[in-house]
This record gives structure tokens, C-alpha cells and sequence, in this order.
């Protein structure tokens, strides 16, 4: 659970006024570094759903490192005072007139990609992840740091009622995004895998591999982390720049950090694979061939998603039965998740909750 802050309560907008239906949530209204408090209170009406639309009560939203991102300036904004979030569980208040896969009462899930060409190569390719025109949700478009968000039916995703919205809500971007990582590692069967960072998609991916008869050595600078990846399973739990015990088929870098990247590659056994999962990642330092990238190691960047890596994860969660750790919040204190995100401070995901 969250630590004890003093709540803060969202108050108008003057940039929109608030009528009868108003929604509250965060904006992004100055992106700087979290203590400068990026994050402020937002009141808008609620928003109105286009013929491909849904609007969605929001039961849950998770938190992801891509919006502390957007909120730092790492991400240069794409709109002013865009809300974020991009994990988005909801229930369809109302559908514009093309919809025909939801109905109103449906729990359905809005995700980081929220909108493609579906014309350019990439897109025919079923690449669409790679598409120069996509849109994303929190960054193109407001997103679920509100009590209410509007999201592309064709880009949501239908979500069991059985479930704690809190525990669906990480699996639409850190599940989704980890689980494209780790096919992008190119793990084989029964291979050894390192997780450098271990915060809300590793711990999901983890399981993942883990379930597929995969080895996994986590490596993190997070005692709390290294506990809950030997909860789960892993081989092994050790700190971020260490070696981990065996040479590593694949590996996924999770953690923002460019100078774990040499770090991983030397980890490699020959042949092996490293994909780097986050949109951000600080420089990374020079390589050098022969201790890096000789013996045909691979380095691999992960860009964003798919709409069929959602489904399969999705499937695969359910099959499974992903334990989801989750660190849940009220939405009046997105700032303070956002924080403790920034220093390390969630044990796996944080969740806003409204209400």
C-alpha cells in the first residue's frame, strides 16, 4: 500500500470550464522534474464520444514510467495539459454510433496505442507498432488520470468482470509492452533470461518466461524488487550492475538506465539477444566490439505495441493466472504515485483509483 500523504483534491481548470457532468483528473501542465509538481488538478467536462468511440467510466488506471516521463520532459509533449495514463479499465457509459463490438455496462481496457494509418507499409505488414502516423494514448490524446476517458473502440480491449479492475489495470501497457519485449529477446525454450529493473511490466514478463520453463536472473537496484522476483520464481535476485551466475541466452533492460546496456551484453552467452523495453533510456556509453557485440550478440529496441501482442498476452495472462502485485492509490494522489515511481518506491505497480 501507498504511504500516508495529505490528499489533494482536483480543483478547476481554467482552461475549461466545469458544468454539469464535469470530470476531475491531472494534467500535465509544465513538464519538469517530479518535485517541481508537473502534475496539477484538472476539472473539465466530461468528454463526448465520437461515432468510434467509447467513453469509459474509469475504475482504475495504472501508473507507468512512460508517464513520469511525459511529465519530467523526457517525452516532449505532442498537446498542452494533455492527462495522462494509458491503463485504463473502465465500464462503457456510452458508444458512438459505429460500435458494434461494445455495448454499454462492458468492461473494456484502453492502452498506450490508440490509433494507426492502417495504409502504410508497416501497417499491411502487421507492424503497426512501427507506423509513422500512430497516436497514443496520454501523450496524442488525454488519458485515464481522470475520472472518465474517451477511447478508440477498435483499440480497446474487451476485459473479464471477475477481476479487480486495480489488478487488470497494469497488464494494458506493463504486461503487454513486457511481453513484446520478451518475444523480442528471443528467448528460446527453456532458456536463461536476465530482467535488468524489475518494477511493474518485468514482474508480469517474468512470469511470462517463467511459465514458458525459462531461468530467470533478475537484476535490480531494489532489495524489495529482488524479494518479490524470488517470490515469483527466479533463479536468482542480485543488484543492477552485478553478474549474474550463468552466461544469459537473452535479456530485457527494463530500468531507463543506457549504462546497464554494456552491462547486459557482457551477460550474453554467444548468440544472445538484448532488447531494451523503455520509450526513454539515458545515453548509453561506448561499446566495445569485441567485449559486447562480438560472438553475434544482438541488441534490439522494443517501439511501442501491437493490437495482436495485447490479445496473445491477454490469453496468455488468463491461461496462467498472472499474479499482479499492486501498490493502488486514490486519484487525488496521482502526484505522490508518480513520486514514489520516480524514487523507486512501488512495490510492483502503482494504480490510481477514482471515487
Amino acid at each position: 500500500m501507498a504511504g500516508h500523504a495529505a490528499d489533494h483534491t482536483p480543483a478547476g481548470d481554467t482552461a475549461a470550464a466545469a458544468g454539469p457532468g464535469a470530470v476531475s483528473g491531472w494534467a500535465v501542465r509544465r513538464p519538469g522534474p517530479i518535485s517541481s509538481g508537473p502534475l496539477v488538478p484538472v476539472r473539465r467536462p466530461a468528454p463526448e464520444p465520437g461515432p468510434d468511440d467509447l467513453l469509459l467510466r474509469v475504475e482504475a488506471c495504472g501508473v507507468c514510467r512512460t508517464d513520469l516521463h511525459l511529465a519530467e520532459g523526457d517525452l516532449a509533449p505532442h498537446r498542452p495539459a494533455t492527462v495522462p495514463g494509458h491503463e485504463i479499465v473502465g465500464r462503457v457509459v456510452a458508444a458512438g454510433d459505429t460500435v458494434t463490438r461494445f455495448r454499454v455496462g462492458d468492461r473494456a481496457g484502453g492502452a498506450w496505442l490508440r490509433g494507426t494509418c492502417g495504409d502504410c507499409r508497416y501497417c499491411r505488414a502487421g507492424r503497426e507498432n512501427l507506423c509513422p502516423a500512430s497516436r497514443y494514448t496520454g501523450w496524442d490524446a488525454d488519458g485515464g488520470f481522470a475520472e472518465a476517458a474517451l477511447v478508440p473502440a477498435d483499440y480497446a480491449y474487451p476485459l473479464p468482470d471477475d477481476q479487480s479492475a486495480t489488478e487488470l489495470a497494469p497488464l494494458l501497457c506493463a504486461g503487454i509492452i513486457g511481453y513484446r519485449a520478451l518475444r523480442r529477446s528471443a528467448l528460446p525454450p527453456g532458456g536463461r533470461l536476465g530482467i535488468y529493473g524489475f518494477g511493474a511490466s518485468a514482474h508480469l514478463a517474468a512470469q511470462i518466461a517463467l511459465s514458458e520453463g525459462a531461468r530467470v536472473h533478475v537484476l535490480t537496484r531494489s532489495a524489495q524488487a529482488r524479494e518479490l522476483a524470488v517470490a515469483l520464481g527466479a533463479s536468482s535476485a542480485a543488484g543492477a550492475y552485478e553478474r549474474p551466475p550463468e552466461p544469459l541466452d537473452s535479456a530485457i533492460l527494463f530500468a531507463p538506465v543506457g549504462d546497464l546496456v554494456p552491462v547486459a551484453l557482457e551477460a550474453l552467452d554467444r548468440s544472445g539477444t538484448l532488447a531494451v523495453a523503455g520509450i526513454h533510456l539515458t545515453d548509453v556509453p561506448a561499446l566495445i566490439y569485441e567485449r559486447h557485440l562480438f560472438y553475434e550478440r544482438n541488441l534490439r529496441s522494443v517501439t511501442s505495441n501491437t493490437r495482436e501482442d495485447g490479445r496473445e498476452f491477454l490469453r496468455a495472462a488468463a491461461r496462467i493466472g498472472l499474479q499482479v502485485t499492486v501498490s493502488p492509490y486514490p486519484l487525488s494522489r496521482a502526484p505522490e504515485a508518480l513520486a514514489d515511481l520516480a524514487g523507486d518506491r512501488v512495490h510492483g505497480a502503482a494504480v490510481l483509483v477514482p471515487g
